[in-house]
C-alpha cells in the first residue's frame, strides 16, 4: 500500500486514467492539497469526485474510487490556481484522514479485469463498434478525419480506449463515476458504446430540429414577402384592409381630441408618424400602437362631477362607519373648503390614515369617494420592491407597462379620483430601486402636476387627485415620504363602539353571507359582549366579524338540519358554540399588596393592564430584571431604583435594605415588553417593596420618570385607560401633560373615572401607596413626616 496522497475533490467532473484534464482550484483545502503534492518529487494526488456539488470537502461526501494523477503544470493567480492533471491509474481510498487543513487518502490499486479471451469474436466486435461509434461522435463534434484516425491508432488497448471515450462524454457525474468503477473491460466497453450511441441520437435530433426551424423561418419570410406583394396589389385595386384602417382612424381621432400640452402633443405626433411608416406586422409597430392606445385611454381632461354638499357627505360617512369622528371632520373640512371655493381649489390633498389593523382605514376611503361623488381607485403597496411598480418600465424593455399610478388613473377614467395607497408602510427595497423614493414626486402637491411615468415619457397631472395612504406603523415610513402627508390617527375601538358596530353592520352582513334572515338568528347584547371579551383581542373588528360568522354558520347548520327554525343566542349560549374562550384579559387585584403595582400598556391590538412585582432578597445590592424587558424599560427600572436610593430617608426606607438584591419581574414572560411609560409603576413597586407599605390595587398608573423625580408625558393614553377600565379599574395616575388626552375618551367612560394628573413622582407615590399623603412638598407616611427632594416644575 503506497504513501498517503493529497486529495483533490472534483464537483462537476471525473478524471479517467490516460486523460489530461485542466481544472481551476479555489477552495482552501484543494489549494493546500496541491501545494502538498508539489512538495513531493512525484507530484502525485488522488483525484476523486464529490457526491454532490457542495462547497465543503468532507470525507463522507467523496466517492471511494478515484484516479491517481500527476500534477503536470500549475499557474497561480489571485483567485486560486489553474493546473493540468494527468490520470495514471484507478485507485481505491482505503482510509481518508485530515492533515494540515486538507484531506489525504491511503490508496490501494484497483485491478482491472481483462476478458477471458481477447480474440473472442464478440469482444473483438464490441471493441471495433466502440472505435467506430467514437469516430462518428468525433466527426459530429467537428474533428477532422485525419486527427480522429491518428488518435485511435495510438490507443490499441480496449481498456484505454473506453477510458478515453468516457472522458469526453457529456453525461452526469454519477454515470461517469459508474464507468470509473467498472473494472471489467468488456462491461466498460458495453456501457461506453451505449452512452456514445445515446449522444449520437441526441445530436441527430438537434440537427433535425435546427433544420425544421430554418425551414419554418424561411417559410415565414416568404409569407411576409407575399403579404407585402398582396398589399401592393390590393392598393392598386383599391381593396385595402378596411377594418385595420378604421381602427387606426378611430385611434387617431381619439388622440386628436385629447387636450394635451404642447410637449405631449409633439411626442404623440412623433410616435404616430413612426407608426404610419412601419409595417403593421412588425413587433415595433405593435409596441407603438399599444403606447398610443394607452395615451388615448388616460383621462387627460375628464373630470368627475363632485358632490359639494357637506351635509349630505356627513350623512353618507355616518351611514357607512360608526365613530371615527376625527377622520370624518378632516374630510368634511376639505369638502367645505372645496365647496366655498366652488371647486377651483386645484391642489389635491394627501392624507395618511395610521392605526392598527381592522379599524376601518381602507373601507372609509371608499366611503369618502362616495361622499364626494368621485371615482375610487385602490392599489396595494404591500411587498412592492421595484421602483417600476410606481413609475413603470421604459419602452425599451420587452413587455413594458406603465406603473401602478398611471394604471390606476386609466382604471378610474377621471383625473380627480380618490386614490388609495394601501399599506404604504409595507414597501420594500431591492437592487431594482426604492419604491418609497418614487412616491416622493407622486405625493408632493408642488411636483405631482408634472408626474412622469417611465413608460409614458411625458408629464401627467396628478394635482387634482385626492391621495389617501394607509399604514399600521409610522416608524416604518421613510421621513421624507411621511413629511409629505397629513397624518390622521385611527385609535382602537372601545368595547361599547365594537358592540354598536357589530349590531349596526357586522351581524347583518354575516347573516346575509351565511344564508340567514334576521328573523332566524337574534344575538343579544350580552352575547356580543361575550364574543368581544372572550374570543377577540384586537383594536379593530376583523376577528369579531369572523367569530360572529362562526356563530352564524353553527346556527345555519342547525336550521338546515331541521333542528330549529329560529335561534336567540344569549351570553351562556356562546361557549357551547364557539368552545372555550381563547382570550384571558388581566383583571385588577382584589387587595393591596406590598411590592405589586398596576401599570398599563398599549399594543396595536389595544390596551390592557400589567402587574409589576418587586421583591427584596439576600444579595449584594444588585437590581435583577426579568420578564423579557427591553432596554428602555430596563432603564426605567434603574431610574426608579436610583430615585429610591437617593431619597431613602424621605421615603422611610432603611439604608441597610439597599444591601439586599431587588428582583423586579413583569409577568407574561414569553412576551417582549419595552417603552418608558412604566416608570411610575416601577417606582411604586420598588418603594412599596423596600418600605413595606402596600401599593393600592385599585389604581392604574402610567408615566415616564427622570432621576430627579419628574413625570414626563407618554403616548397611547386613550387605549391604556380603556384597557384598564375593561379590567375593572376606574382610578388613574397620569402625567399632567397628558391631561388633554382624556378628551379622546368616550363621554360615558370619562364620567366614571377618577384621574389624578401629577408632575412629580412624589405626588404619584402619595396617591399610589396606601396611608401616604403629600403636604407642602413633604410626604406623610401615617404619623411620620418626611421631606421629599425639591422637584422642578
Amino acid at each position: 500500500m503506497s504513501k498517503p496522497l493529497p486529495i483533490i475533490a472534483m464537483r462537476t467532473g471525473v478524471l479517467f486514467p490516460g486523460m489530461s484534464l485542466p481544472i481551476s482550484a479555489g477552495r482552501p483545502r484543494t489549494l493546500r492539497a496541491i501545494e502538498a503534492a508539489l512538495r513531493e518529487p512525484e507530484h502525485q494526488v488522488f483525484v476523486v469526485a464529490q457526491r454532490d456539488d457542495g462547497e465543503e470537502i468532507e470525507a463522507s461526501n467523496l466517492y471511494t474510487i478515484g484516479t491517481v494523477a500527476t500534477v503536470a503544470s500549475v499557474q497561480r493567480g489571485l483567485d486560486g490556481a489553474r493546473l493540468v492533471l494527468e490520470g495514471q491509474r484507478r485507485g481505491i481510498a482505503v482510509r481518508v484522514t485530515s492533515q494540515d487543513g486538507y484531506l489525504v487518502a491511503t490508496v490501494a490499486p484497483a485491478t482491472e479485469h481483462p476478458p477471458l479471451d481477447a480474440k473472442d469474436p464478440t469482444f473483438v466486435g464490441l471493441h471495433r463498434e466502440v472505435r467506430a461509434r467514437a469516430a462518428d461522435l468525433a466527426r459530429k463534434r467537428g474533428l477532422p478525419d485525419a486527427a480522429i484516425e491518428e488518435m485511435l491508432q495510438q490507443i490499441p488497448d480496449p481498456g484505454q480506449l473506453a477510458d478515453l471515450v468516457a472522458g469526453y462524454l457529456d453525461v452526469p457525474v454519477a454515470e461517469r463515476q459508474e464507468l470509473l468503477e467498472t473494472f471489467a473491460i468488456e462491461d466498460r466497453l458495453r456501457r461506453v458504446v451505449i452512452l456514445v450511441q445515446r449522444q449520437l441520437d441526441v445530436l441527430a435530433a438537434q440537427e433535425d430540429i435546427q433544420s425544421r426551424v430554418k425551414q419554418e423561418l424561411g417559410g415565414r419570410q416568404r409569407e411576409a414577402y407575399l403579404r407585402e406583394q398582396l398589399k401592393a396589389i390590393q392598393k392598386e385595386l383599391g381593396e385595402g384592409d378596411d377594418g385595420a384602417d378604421d381602427a387606426l382612424k378611430d385611434l387617431k381621432a381619439k388622440l386628436d381630441a385629447l387636450p394635451l400640452e404642447d410637449a405631449t402633443r409633439k411626442e404623440v405626433n412623433r410616435e404616430w408618424s413612426r407608426l404610419t411608416r412601419i409595417g403593421r406586422e412588425s413587433m415595433e409597430s405593435q409596441v407603438i400602437r399599444t403606447y398610443l392606445e394607452t395615451i388615448a385611454e388616460l383621462p387627460w381632461g375628464t373630470r368627475t362631477e363632485e358632490l359639494l354638499d357637506v351635509a349630505q357627505a356627513a350623512r353618507i360617512l355616518d351611514e357607512d362607519h360608526h365613530g371615527l369622528g376625527d377622520v370624518k371632520d378632516r374630510v368634511l373640512e376639505f369638502l367645505a373648503v372645496h365647496q366655498l371655493s366652488k371647486g377651483k381649489e386645484k391642489k389635491g390633498r394627501i392624507l395618511l390614515f395610521s392605526g392598527p389593523p381592522g379599524v376601518g382605514k381602507t373601507s372609509i376611503a371608499k366611503s369618502i369617494a362616495r361622499a364626494m361623488g368621485r371615482k375610487y381607485v385602490r392599489i396595494a403597496l404591500g411587498g412592492a420592491r421595484d421602483e417600476a411598480d410606481i413609475r413603470g418600465h421604459r419602452r425599451t424593455y420587452i413587455g413594458a407597462l406603465p406603473g401602478r399610478i398611471i394604471h390606476g388613473m386609466k382604471q378610474a377614467g377621471s383625473r380627480n379620483p380618490v386614490f388609495l395607497l394601501d399599506e404604504i408602510d409595507k414597501l420594500g427595497v431591492s437592487h431594482q430601486g426604492d419604491p418609497a423614493a418614487a412616491l416622493l414626486e407622486v405625493l408632493d402637491p408642488a411636483q405631482n402636476d408634472t408626474f412622469t411615468d417611465h413608460y409614458l415619457g411625458v408629464p401627467f397631472d396628478l394635482s387634482e387627485v385626492m391621495f389617501i395612504a394607509t399604514a399600521n406603523f409610522l416608524q416604518d415610513i421613510p421621513g421624507p415620504l411621511l413629511d409629505r402627508m397629513e397624518v390622521v390617527d385611527f385609535a382602537g375601538y372601545t368595547e361599547r363602539e365594537k358592540l354598536a358596530i357589530a349590531k349596526d353592520y357586522l351581524v347583518g352582513r354575516q347573516l346575509a353571507d351565511n344564508g340567514l334572515v334576521p328573523a332566524q338568528l337574534t344575538l343579544t347584547d350580552d352575547a356580543i359582549r361575550e364574543v368581544i371579551t372572550g374570543y377577540t383581542r384586537e383594536a379593530g373588528v376583523r376577528q369579531l366579524e369572523r367569530e360572529l360568522g362562526r356563530l352564524a354558520r353553527k346556527v345555519t347548520r342547525r336550521i338546515a338540519a331541521g333542528e330549529v327554525e329560529q335561534v336567540t343566542l344569549g351570553r351562556d349560549d356562546v361557549r357551547p358554540l364557539l368552545g372555550r374562550p381563547r382570550v384571558h384579559p388581566e383583571k385588577a387585584n382584589r387587595e393591596d399588596r406590598v411590592g405589586t403595582a398596576t401599570g398599563m400598556y398599549y399594543t396595536p391590538a389595544g390596551g390592557d393592564i400589567m402587574f409589576i412585582e418587586a421583591s427584596p432578597m439576600r444579595g449584594k445590592g444588585e437590581l435583577i430584571l426579568t420578564g423579557q424587558l427591553g432596554d428602555v424599560m430596563r432603564e426605567s427600572a434603574r431610574a426608579a431604583w436610583t430615585y429610591a436610593r437617593a431619597n431613602a430617608a424621605a421615603l422611610s426606607i432603611d439604608d441597610h435594605v439597599f444591601e439586599r438584591d431587588v428582583h423586579i419581574h413583569v409577568p407574561a414572560g414569553a412576551i417582549p415588553k419595552d417603552g418608558p411609560s412604566a416608570g411610575i409603576a416601577m417606582a411604586t413597586a420598588i418603594v412599596s417593596a423596600l418600605s413595606g407599605r402596600p401599593a393600592r390595587h385599585d389604581i392604574a398608573m402610567t408615566g415616564e420618570i427622570t432621576l430627579s423625580g419628574r413625570v414626563l408625558p407618554i403616548g397611547g393614553l386613550k387605549e391604556k385607560v380603556l384597557g384598564a377600565v375593561r379590567a375593572g379599574i376606574e382610578r388613574f395616575v397620569i402625567p399632567r401633560a397628558n391631561q388633554p388626552d382624556l378628551d379622546d375618551l368616550p363621554a360615558d367612560v370619562r364620567e366614571r373615572l377618577i384621574v389624578s394628573p401629577v408632575d412629580t413622582l412624589g405626588e404619584a407615590l402619595a396617591i399610589t401607596l396606601r396611608d401616604t399623603t403629600l403636604q407642602d412638598g413633604r410626604l406623610l407616611f401615617g404619623d411620620r413626616r418626611a421631606e421629599v427632594t425639591p422637584l422642578a416644575h
